[in-house]
């Protein structure tokens, strides 16, 4: 079986698209739908923009949607059993599997980024991956700051964990796990604490935004962020797709799942290989690839 998997916020870079856009007639035109959705023309920065204009999290994250559902849908072979996505992914894998259109998805895409850039405002917070512990050690020490907000975000492959929180949280935590044997706490590059309760602002207005949209019933089932269970009930996918925004990113399980429900092809679709990479080290009996 082919699983179909869809990165996040992270995967993106200077060029991205412009080979598809310039030789691909059906991926021309939804580049074309995508500016006229946006009332901008984004493919100005996804094919000229320096990595700091692309690295604002309100181009980020349409950037990466475009291109990964392009990427998709755009592709004559594409015919997927089931489908994933990391963080902001998950939204590609629902327009892939047909529960939004396209131009819905890039709308709600465009609405949460602005949303998390709120959040982030309002709360200076950020994130940092947490390399060589179990997952429990991390979600203990975690556990053990009382004063400071910090928490497991995602769950990326074993012995890497990424966790979020308010500066002060995640600078407590960074040394309480180095002195617990972490190999390495790296701070990330990123605008907040994406996955924590600091995201509880945009959660809101991301509930108000999905509660007006149109889902349909998928083509095959989505395995979700939340829970790394499958899914085709659309109220139980938007509810889970709202709880995404303040809860951790469980791929490591989500993949593991999938395998164990007869997945043997991962095809990651749009910019980078950073899922090949941890598909490798979750899944290494599983075959991982890019469109």
């Amino acid at each position: 079986m082919k699983a179909y998997v869809f990165p996040g916020q992270g995967a993106q870079f200077p060029g991205m698209g412009k080979e598809l856009f310039e030789g691909n007639a059906k991926a021309r035109q939804m580049f074309e739908e995508a500016n006229d959705v946006l009332g901008f023309a984004i493919t100005d920065v996804m094919f000229n923009g320096t990595p700091d204009e692309l690295k604002q999290t309100r181009i980020t994250q349409p950037a990466v949607f475009i291109h990964s559902v392009i990427a998709a849908l755009s592709n004559e072979s594409f015919k997927p059993d089931m489908v994933a996505g990391h963080s902001l992914g998950e939204f590609s894998a629902l327009v892939a599997n047909g529960t939004l259109s396209f131009a819905d998805g890039l709308k709600l895409v465009f609405q949460r980024a602005q949303a998390m850039q709120r959040a982030c405002e309002i709360n200076p917070s950020t994130m940092a991956a947490v390399l060589g512990l179990d997952d429990q050690v991390v979600e203990d020490v975690c556990a053990s700051i009382k004063e400071e907000i910090v928490v497991a975000a995602n769950y990326n492959c074993p012995g890497q964990l990424v966790i979020s929180g308010t500066m002060k949280g995640v600078e407590l935590a960074a040394e309480r796990l180095k002195a617990a044997g972490a190999k390495r706490v790296l701070p990330l590059q990123v605008g907040g604490a994406f996955h924590s309760p600091l995201m509880e602002p945009a959660r809101m207005e991301l509930a108000a935004a999905i509660g007006e949209t149109l889902f349909h019933k998928p083509v095959c089932p989505v395995y979700q962020n939340v829970n790394a269970l499958p899914s085709t009930d659309v109220n139980e996918i938007k509810s889970n797709l709202i709880a995404q925004l303040t809860a951790p990113v469980r791929w490591t399980q989500s993949v593991q799942k999938m395998v164990a429900d007869g997945a043997r092809v991962f095809i990651e679709c749009g910019p980078g290989k950073v899922l090949q990479g941890l598909i490798k080290k979750i899944a290494p009996e599983a075959e991982a690839i890019s469109i």
